[in-house]
């Protein structure tokens, strides 16, 4: 047996017990790796939209923004920070009775709450303090176009890009768990990433920056001057747009993508009594 990574069945076990370990924690422990997962998915949109503000070709746009999002993961991995995508893989510790639903729900909701507090300090830091002024005020431009389109998906179509997203994105987490040393746990996590951001998929935590920077950028006078020059209709970019029409279906999708993930890994590679 090659013993540099982990097996299928290895890393089951493994997440089983990591899972365990999450449901647990402490609330401040949660509380303050949320917060940092959530400011480094954001610190990785915020720079895709800086790099890809300016280019024209789509292709070439989605290409850039592949290569440089997943390092936010690898971030997450890297500091042993919370993030609630990824911690829809707790149904394996769940399934193998080593956890409660109450201690997975309990997780869930306090990463997830943290998550959105990193991410809107993040978006506050940009929209507010002048990180958004690239090329006067045009990377702002960019940030509110995007945030209007994201509120404009239909319910159906965040609740299946949610689920493609976080199918992949718990891939990576499963990917990076079955290396054995940095560079492979890096590695794992990087490609199924590069791939749902490739493809447009839908990141709940991604877009609590995303739609929060547009949101923030909108009520700053100069960027909403630029946007009405622009003939930008940002009449769909509203809070009720932003939690109801985006963070809804799309966190729905990536918890059935996630958790039922999990459940296909325990099914398949239980460990045995």
């Amino acid at each position: 047996m090659d013993n540099h990574f982990n097996s299928p069945a290895q890393v089951t076990a493994l997440y089983a017990a990591a899972g365990a370990e999450k449901a647990g924690k402490p609330a401040s422990v949660l509380i303050l790796l949320g917060i940092l997962a959530g400011a480094l998915i954001a610190m990785g949109s915020a720079a895709t939209n800086t790099a890809s503000y300016g280019i024209q070709g789509t292709w070439t746009a989605r290409t850039v923004c592949g290569l440089l999002f997943p390092f936010g993961l690898g971030m997450v991995i890297a500091t042993g920070a919370e993030l609630f995508t990824g911690n829809c893989l707790i149904t394996i510790s769940l399934l193998d009775g080593r956890c409660s639903w109450r201690g997975m729900l309990r997780n869930w909701s306090i990463v997830y709450l943290s998550n959105f507090a990193g991410a809107l300090l993040v978006a506050a830091g940009c929209a507010w303090f002048g990180q958004l002024d690239y090329s006067g005020g045009q990377l702002a431009l960019f940030t509110m176009r995007m945030a209007a389109a994201k509120c404009a998906i239909p319910f159906q179509n965040g609740v299946v890009l949610g689920f493609f997203c976080n199918l992949l994105v718990c891939l990576g987490v499963v990917m990076a768990m079955s290396g054995r040393d940095t560079a492979s746990r890096l590695m794992g996590a990087f490609l199924p990433v590069c791939y749902f951001v490739l493809c447009g998929f839908e990141h709940c935590v991604a877009n609590m920056y995303y739609i929060a920077a547009g949101l923030m950028a909108k009520a700053v006078p100069a960027y909403a001057q630029l946007a009405a020059e622009a003939g930008l209709d940002l009449s769909g970019l509203t809070v009720g747009g932003f939690l109801l029409g985006n963070l809804l279906p799309v966190t729905i999708g990536n918890v059935l993508g996630g958790a039922g993930l999990g459940g296909l890994l325990w099914y398949c590679y239980r460990p045995k009594s």
